[in-house]
């Protein structure tokens, strides 16, 4: 269909993609359970063809009306193309182009952790307190790359669907199996029934150095990760099998929690 051109940044039939840069706005949209609750947004054409790829319905899409790139081939008679003037761009995005397309999605029900397959999980990460969308992407970019099968999230971590963190993870946070759970010891003995060792990532000094850990027998470990800056909680700390920590040098006592996931997943892919 022919792109529908859209001059005024307040035009309704783009409300869905209005207030991307406001947080009240944005929660509405994209929290689950909110107001506008059953879409996200994702941003750029290689993200946008990764939702795609991971099954996702693509129900809109807004692009730079001066854009002279062709529409990926995803994007069929049946969606709907918005084509936007420059302060309409601008009004929505805080730039005056952004990364090529816009697209609005269909959410699917959150995985509860007897969704993912554990069976034949070897590598998982359990995320507690991750709220930046930031460290989010990175984290699930990372896991992605080095081997994660799937992720476990408790009820206090932002949303993986996030705008900023789809866009850091480049569309990987649409194609990792991931799960939300409650009750964070109810979860690890799930866990640990299908044969996985806990390892909590921590900078305490009596942790062990990552380096020198071998897999358990089951062949099966889930690292879990803290909020950057306070960590893990002690409780959570209290539930893993193992503490491991990655050595620091100098004063430095910790890293960036993103950092800290690819290094300890890398060093965990090599034994």
């Amino acid at each position: 269909m022919p792109n529908i051109v859209i001059s005024d940044p307040a035009d309704p039939r783009i409300n869905v993609f209005q207030g991307l840069r406001d947080h009240t706005l944005r929660q509405k949209r994209e929290r689950p359970g909110g107001d506008m609750a059953g879409v996200f947004i994702c941003e750029g054409d290689i993200p946008v063809g990764r939702a795609i790829d991971a099954g996702y319905d693509l129900e809109s899409i807004l692009i730079d009306g001066a854009r002279t790139k062709p529409l990926p081939s995803y994007v069929d008679s049946s969606v709907t193309v918005y084509a936007a003037e420059p302060q309409v761009v601008s009004k929505i995005t805080g730039y005056t182009e952004h990364r090529g397309c816009i697209a609005c999605f269909v959410r699917r029900p959150v995985d509860d952790i007897d969704d993912l397959d554990l069976d034949m999980a070897k590598t998982l990460l359990i995320l507690e307190g991750i709220n930046n969308p930031t460290n989010m992407g990175v984290i699930l970019r990372c896991g992605a790359g080095l081997g994660v099968d799937a992720v476990v999230l408790d009820r206090t971590c932002s949303d993986p669907l996030y705008r900023r963190s789809v866009r850091v993870s480049m569309g990987e946070a649409l194609r990792t199996p991931y799960a939300r759970v409650e009750d964070f010891e109810i979860a690890m003995a799930k866990l640990r029934s299908y044969g996985f060792e806990i390892w909590a990532l921590t900078p305490a000094d009596d942790a062990e150095d990552i380096s020198q850990m071998k897999r358990p027998p089951s062949g099966k470990v889930a690292v879990m990760l803290g909020t950057e800056g306070a960590g893990l909680t002690e409780s959570a700390i209290r539930i893993a099998d193992r503490t491991i920590k990655i050595p620091m040098s100098g004063e430095v006592d910790s890293i960036n929690v993103g950092a800290a996931g690819a290094i300890a997943l890398y060093a965990l892919s090599n034994i």
